[in-house]
Parts: C-alpha cells; structure tokens; sequence
C-alpha cells in the first residue's frame, strides 16, 4: 500500500509539474505573439503615417509651384473681375489649406517652415515683385529651409 501511495503521489507530482510546465510555456507563448502582433501593428500605424506626410507635403509643394507661377504673372494692375485674381485666390486658399494641413501632421519646425514660405509667396502674390532675382532668391531660400526641414521630420 506505501508503494501504491508513493506510486500515486510521484504520478500526481508528474502530472502538476507537466501541466505547470506546459501553462508556462503556452503563456510565455501568448505574450510574445502579441508582442510581435503589437509591433507588426506599430509598424503598419507608422508606415501608413509617413505616406500620409509625403502625400500632404506632395499637395503643398505642388500648389506653391502653382502659387510662384501666379506671383510671377501678376499683372502690373488689375481689377476684382479679371480672371488673374480669381485664379490667385483660388490657388492660394489651397496653399493656405495645404499649410495647415502640414501643421497638423508634422513637428514644428517643419510647419514653421513652410509658414514662412507661405507668407513670402503670399506677399509676392497680391503686393507684387520688386525684382524677380530678388524674390527668386528669397524663394529659393525658403523652399530649401522648408523642404530640409520636411526631410528630417520623414527620417
């Protein structure tokens, strides 16, 4: 009856250690599968982020391009009914649009930039150019401090 009792108590001892063993492992399991689906989804969630930011920055570098085009076209006078400030207020309330789409999706400094670039284009647009070197250069500057600025922010 001792032999059958041990018998029975190693068997029963088996049995706990093997299904403690197992839920160890099951659990241990468990927790890094959801680790590696938590960062598959992180992943994702950031890959899907930065197209976003390039489609934005794609749209505002597109309608300044447009923006630059209308200031250096801007007749010398006009009216309210021509065609030329119809055309300019449209494209730059898209500008203006694009810009804050910018300050939504990215950090500061890269909205910061293209603000700056926005006010400038905006001033050459409805006060006129000076000179066209002058306002070449100024632009330049800008869209290079604006489009550097957006170049680390993807990094």
């Amino acid at each position: 009856m001792a032999g059958e009792l041990v018998t029975a108590i190693v068997s029963l001892g088996g049995v706990v250690l093997g299904g403690g063993l197992s839920y160890l492992v099951q659990s241990n399991t468990q927790r890094m599968s959801a680790r590696v689906e938590q960062r598959k989804q992180d992943a994702d969630r950031a890959e899907s982020r930065r197209a976003e930011r390039l489609t934005h920055l794609e749209r505002f570098i597109a309608v300044a391009a447009e923006a630059e085009r209308v200031a250096f076209s801007r007749p010398d006078t006009w009216t309210a009914d021509d065609a030329w400030p119809t055309s300019a207020q449209e494209i730059m309330n898209r500008l203006w649009v694009a810009e804050r789409m910018l300050q939504v999706l990215y950090p500061a400094g890269v909205h910061t930039a293209a603000r700056e670039y926005f006010v400038r284009l905006n001033r050459a647009v409805w006060d006129g150019v000076p000179t066209l070197d002058d306002l070449y250069a100024e632009l330049d500057e800008l869209r290079g401090a604006f489009l550097a600025a957006a170049r680390s922010a993807l990094d």
